[in-house]
């Protein structure tokens, strides 16, 4: 009998989503696993993936992508990760990793350090100026490094 994941034969199978609807992706630097795991973001959350991806890029076009921990990472090539995003059940979280040097801050606080959170709903509309504006800050910082 066949995996619910699995489609005819020939064709790749789904990622499995974790818990909140979070994409399993293989870790792996560069672009390719980021738009695998956006394309695996489930219902609406995928719109929301692929609109942060596309401001991260127009904002820092040199940005470095990678996927680890089922979560896409955003970096500055030898100069560590500025931001990730992961997905829960009824948002996607968007972390910057020097949360708190950015004007204005990001709206969510974190139990860790530094970290500043946006969360973004079902329906909600993202402020794209004020989303670039948080992205280019953060780039600008010294990236985390784990």
């Amino acid at each position: 009998m066949a995996s619910d994941n699995l489609g005819k034969p020939g064709e790749k199978a789904k990622p499995k989503l974790l818990s909140g609807g979070n994409p399993q992706i293989a870790k792996g630097d560069g672009d390719e696993p980021v738009q695998a795991y956006i394309e695996a973001m489930p219902g609406w959350k995928h719109d929301v993936g692929r609109h942060v991806d596309m401001l991260i890029t127009r904002a820092v076009p040199d940005v470095r992508k990678a996927v680890k921990w089922n979560t896409p990472f955003y970096g500055i090539e030898n100069d560590g990760w500025f931001l990730s995003y992961h997905c829960f059940t009824k948002y996607v979280k968007v972390a910057f990793f020097h949360g708190d040097s950015l004007d204005p801050l990001p709206p969510v606080e974190s139990k860790v350090e530094g970290v500043r959170y946006v969360h973004i709903l079902e329906g909600d509309e993202i402020d794209d100026a004020v989303m670039e504006s948080w992205i280019r800050q953060a780039s600008e910082l010294p990236g985390w490094v784990p």
